[in-house]
């Protein structure tokens, strides 16, 4: 029986804006900057998505998901991807037992929240085992189906795939990540800060601010907020406009775009629209909620073509001049 009680979805929606902050605050306590970082992975957790962070090394992903995961009463385990990780060193593998029974030992997928460390160090082989669990909140091993408790997220981080030793992600792995964000250097009064703070003795306390089950309550609140038909209109003719030789293509997807994204992308940008009204005091979404997340929800699910990077127009560049 849960605990949780409001009076209204109005009520409901004041407490996950009080609640974002609270998390807000409390990360904001280890990590300095990344605001932006931040509003989006609250975001895709409160949205039931995954996200994946890209960054050079040292601009402390790791520590933001474990900061993060500390703030939130859930189980977490931390999987370090390296070139020779197995499948099975993810999903968890059947072994014999005293009595020659075949008994399933669960692998560090079956947690709340998962960090995948350096995604991309792992071969596609590797990588493609968290397919299943991403979409489906189960594994498939040894023909039977083992289900993942919820809430269930997948934190990924990522190196640039320009660097060496690096493996670029499968589309449909990509697909599955509702938000890639991407990692700057900080400014020079935020490196002052983290310098300071991290050179000293002191140790920073993260309180707990949300349960697992409190997550849940506001994950079907989210699915409950109504959009206006002309929100929904302009999340899907933008994600259209990003396939090539469409109807509604952009000139510059003619131009510079191999493909562009799926349904999945529309569903995206209006879960991400209604979690964006919310932690912003509305109760509904407007277009400026879908432009909030628009980057962020498209820029791994298009595909630039040999003329775009040969002129050096990036993804991000394409994205805002459609909206």
């Amino acid at each position: 029986m849960s605990k949780i009680k409001f009076t209204s979805d109005v009520e409901a929606a004041d407490a996950l804006k009080v609640a974002f902050h609270q998390l807000q605050n409390e990360i904001g306590q280890v990590i300095v900057g990344q605001d932006e970082t931040v509003r989006l992975l609250l975001t895709a957790i409160f949205c039931q998505g995954h996200c994946l962070l890209v960054g050079v090394p040292g601009l402390a992903k790791t520590l933001l998901i474990q900061t993060m995961a500390s703030a939130l009463d859930l189980d977490f385990n931390r999987i370090q991807f390296t070139p020779d990780l197995m499948p099975s060193d993810i999903l968890g593998s059947e072994t014999l037992d005293n009595e020659r029974n075949f008994r399933f030992i669960k692998g560090p997928v079956f947690a709340n929240i998962v960090l995948a460390d350096e995604i991309n160090r792992t071969p596609p082989k590797t990588q493609s085992a968290l397919l299943e669990a991403m979409q489906e909140f189960a594994v498939t091993v040894g023909g039977k189906k083992h289900s993942i408790g919820r809430p269930f997220f997948v934190l990924a981080t990522q190196n640039p795939i320009e660097q060496e030793g690096t493996y670029p992600l499968p589309e449909a792995q990509l697909d599955r990540f509702m938000f890639m964000v991407t990692l700057d250097y900080p400014s020079y009064k935020q490196e002052l800060d983290i310098v300071k703070n991290t050179t000293s003795d002191r140790k920073t306390t993260v309180n707990k601010v949300l349960s697992g089950e409190e997550i849940l309550y506001f994950q079907h609140l989210v699915r409950r907020v109504p959009v206006p038909d002309n929100v929904v209109e302009y999340a899907v003719s933008l994600v259209h406009k990003t396939r090539p030789n469409s109807e509604m293509a952009s000139t510059e997807t003619n131009k510079y775009l191999e493909w562009g994204a799926g349904p999945r992308a529309s569903q995206n940008l209006i879960l991400g629209a209604k979690c964006n009204a919310l932690i912003s005091g509305k109760y509904s979404p407007d277009i400026e909620d879908v432009k909030a997340v628009a980057v962020s929800v498209l820029r791994h699910r298009l595909v630039r073509n040999f003329k775009a990077e040969a002129e050096n127009v990036s993804v991000e560049e394409i994205i805002k001049k459609m909206l």
